[in-house]
């Protein structure tokens, strides 16, 4: 049974969670500082106040909360829900939280919360965001059980929203692009009969942000030091509007021309993504 108290998030609890009784020895000022970033006292807040919804109407919530809005063009392009078939929904990840929040609020309200995200496991502790969410580990041993996750989604009767570069956009040369893009939604999408969808969100994170990213990346390989961050990138975009590009979908049989391979379609697939 899910439990939503008025400190749902609690920094503390999160790390004996991850780290068992290692957690003891993390400094106090640490967890403050952890508690800062992540803005544990506004996110329990929100989470309290909005404790009585789930799924799309969670996700809504969250955009008045931030006095965020989307701009989107293309509707015509998303498929009728009425049409008897399910499709894999794949989008550049600039920002990596609230383009996530967003295009699940714009694709949930359209299929009637018929959408599951692949998301990490941390996630998973907020209440309104589970029930759309299919959780990966991506801090432990378990993290390796992913196939069989990803399979489980694309077996369910839901369409499924992915951002194929698994983290959030770096900047490269003074460019914000996607690492290269994982070739599992062409071969699911292919295996399933799902069409996809493509999707150019239109947002960045703070220059703060890039530069850690890229040292944390070099330096730090082992730990996704920015991922500490996406909290507080996302309160410094509250109030922002975000254009949203929605694209043809593309036929699943696309993927069988062996003339690229999966790794080169998911490519082919993100390209198409950035001429939105």
């Amino acid at each position: 049974m899910e439990i939503i108290s008025e400190k749902t998030i609690d920094i503390k609890q999160i790390l004996h969670s991850k780290m068992g009784n290692k957690a003891r020895w993390v400094p106090g000022f640490v967890v403050s500082w952890l508690r800062h970033i992540v803005h544990e006292d506004q996110l329990n807040e929100f989470l309290w106040r909005s404790r009585g919804s789930k799924g799309t109407p969670w996700l809504e919530d969250c955009l008045d909360f931030l006095s965020t809005k989307v701009e989107v063009e293309g509707m015509e392009n998303l498929p009728p829900k009425d049409d008897g078939k399910l499709y894999t929904f794949v989008s550049n990840h600039p920002m990596g939280g609230i383009d996530g929040v967003a295009l699940g609020a714009v694709i949930g309200r359209h299929y009637d919360d018929r959408f599951r995200y692949l998301v990490n496991d941390l996630l998973m502790t907020l209440p309104g965001l589970a029930p759309l969410c299919i959780p990966i580990n991506t801090t432990s041993k378990r993290g390796r059980n992913f196939p069989a996750i990803v399979e489980a989604g694309f077996q369910s009767d839901n369409h499924m929203l992915m951002f194929p570069a698994g983290l959030c956009s770096r900047r490269h040369n003074g460019e914000i692009r996607d690492l290269p893009w994982k070739k599992t939604f062409v071969a699911k999408s292919v295996q399933y009969h799902r069409d996809v969808v493509p999707i150019h969100f239109g947002g960045r994170n703070s220059n703060f942000f890039y530069r850690l990213s890229n040292i944390s990346d070099r330096c730090i390989k082992k730990v996704n030091v920015a991922m500490l961050f996406l909290v507080d990138e996302m309160f410094k975009n509250t109030g922002n509007t975000f254009p949203v590009k929605i694209g043809k979908p593309i036929a699943w049989e696309t993927f069988t021309d062996k003339s690229k391979t999966p790794a080169e379609w998911a490519e082919y697939v993100k390209e198409q993504v950035y001429k939105l």
